[in-house]
């Protein structure tokens, strides 16, 4: 039996949608709260199990690596001022996992970014988070979901979530017959289609536990949509040859790829915190209060 021990963060994007913000800082480091976007999607991995995790970086993204190494310097400072809470959340971030890092040294998708990842994973199933959906879930994370449904079925599987019938031609959505209450087998993946030919509302967000033949299906897969090689052609293939399930993952998702979605995703993850619940309310409250309806 196969174990998911590796996972792969792609981190390489320009962040084009957050400029100027993200002119000069990684999109990958803006804060939600107090913590990079990117340290969410780590603690997820760790929490599910893995024990070894390459984040497929580009140019300018120096400071993720920073994140996730140590701070010499501020841990001296901190343990010289007595900030003993402050130092060990400092050091907890760089002994959480071991963090890898490579170049995607230029944009050709999603699915070459997981083909660099190539000779990190070798000859194991791995998993792949992507860092815009952030899934909140303290009881069980979504990765750890899928982990234990793949240690029985042993199968690649995307994780995938109920969206309303109008917004499926955002997302890849998948066809397939419902097994159990959370898992489907898969027959198709189908990326973005109109809303009257979606084979169903559930879409894939950004969590995936692949099997290791995805690396030789990329090799040749053809560039699609603005010359980049997308991951999503290539599990069509893995799907169709090998098998593929989907797990209904249960938490609560945010998409903070837009700034609606980040907006959103800021608020809601504070109103989780015990330390900014109650004056957040109280600010809210007052604000809807103060707005013309």
């Amino acid at each position: 039996m196969k174990k998911i021990r590796k996972a792969i963060i792609p981190a390489a994007g320009f962040g084009t949608r957050f400029l100027p913000a993200t002119k000069a800082q990684p999109k990958e480091m803006l804060p939600l709260i107090d913590k990079p976007a990117i340290q969410y999607i780590v603690e997820e991995a760790v929490a599910s199990g893995i024990e070894d995790i390459l984040i497929v970086t580009g140019r300018n993204k120096r400071a993720i690596e920073d994140h996730f190494d140590h701070a010499i310097e501020l841990e001296n400072f901190l343990k010289m001022q007595g900030k003993w809470a402050q130092y060990e959340q400092v050091l907890e971030i760089a002994k959480m996992a071991d963090v890898h890092f490579i170049r995607q040294k230029e944009q050709r998708g999603l699915g070459h970014a997981v083909l660099c990842a190539r000779s990190f994973v070798g000859n194991e199933p791995f998993a792949v988070l992507l860092g815009d959906d952030i899934i909140y879930n303290p009881a069980e994370p979504a990765l750890q979901q899928m982990i234990r449904q793949y240690d029985v079925q042993q199968k690649s599987i995307v994780g995938v979530q109920a969206v309303l019938p109008a917004e499926v031609s955002k997302y890849g959505v998948i066809a397939g017959k419902q097994v159990e209450t959370n898992w489907y087998e898969l027959d198709d993946l189908v990326e973005k289609p109109d809303p009257g030919e979606a084979p169903s509302n559930l879409a894939i967000v950004g969590r995936y536990l692949i099997a290791p033949e995805i690396f030789e299906i990329l090799e040749y897969t053809e560039p699609g949509r603005n010359g980049e090689i997308q991951l999503t052609d290539a599990l069509r293939v893995l799907c169709h040859d090998y098998g593929m399930q989907a797990r209904i993952l249960q938490g609560e998702r945010h998409d903070i790829g837009d700034k609606l979605g980040y907006i959103k995703a800021t608020l809601s993850l504070a109103l989780q915190r015990e330390d900014l619940r109650d004056e957040l309310l109280l600010f809210l409250r007052e604000r809807l209060q103060s707005l013309p309806f």
